[in-house]
């Protein structure tokens, strides 16, 4: 074994009586070292001739996916207007989605049945910020954050938010038991 150290003994190399010995780096690592040094010169003639996209060319690119896909959204989802409220009323087609709806995000506050208990009461014919499917649409969306009500528009798709609209129109005026008192004021359809 001493021989072997000593082929590999470097010469002149001696300090406080310590020889120094020729220990080469493993292979692997030299190879790596030196791809390393190929991708970087690569990467920067690449950035500089536009073969490789920088970094704000690929964010303006996602950015356009992102504005896309908000496109796209914007087309299944048509504005809300009053007559869009009145034919989903109309037809039902969106009461059990905003009755499902209902049971996860306003049961909470505005009670199981609509009867009220944080919020006001929703089957009666008061309404504290009118009564119209409009309205409540807009109270859904904005929310009325001095009383402490979320504002859902964001967190809802287009179904559940007019499903929402439906299904507290269509609980107006039963009048449940056991229901709070009239809050606002009464609100008739014209």
């Amino acid at each position: 074994m001493a021989e072997q150290n000593e082929d590999k003994l470097i010469e002149g190399h001696t300090y406080d009586g310590i020889q120094e010995y020729d220990n080469p780096m493993p292979k692997w690592w030299l190879y790596l070292f030196y791809a390393t040094i190929a991708w970087s010169v690569y990467y920067v003639v690449g950035i500089s001739l536009g073969w490789i996209n920088s970094y704000d060319d690929t964010l303006d690119k996602q950015n356009q996916k992102i504005e896309a896909l908000r496109a796209e959204a914007a087309l299944a989802s048509p504005p809300v207007t009053a007559e869009l409220l009145d034919e989903a009323i109309e037809s039902g087609e969106l009461l059990e989605i905003g009755q499902a709806k209902y049971a996860g995000t306003c049961a909470a506050c505005h009670g199981k049945q609509g009867e009220g208990g944080i919020g006001p009461n929703l089957t009666d014919d008061a309404w504290l910020h009118g009564g119209s499917p409009m309205d409540i649409h807009h109270i859904i969306d904005v929310g009325v954050p001095a009383k402490g009500m979320a504002a859902w528009g964001k967190t809802l798709s287009h179904d559940e938010h007019v499903g929402l609209v439906v299904f507290i129109d269509s609980i107006r005026n039963t009048n449940v038991e056991g229901g709070k008192a009239p809050e606002g004021t009464a609100w008739k359809p014209e």
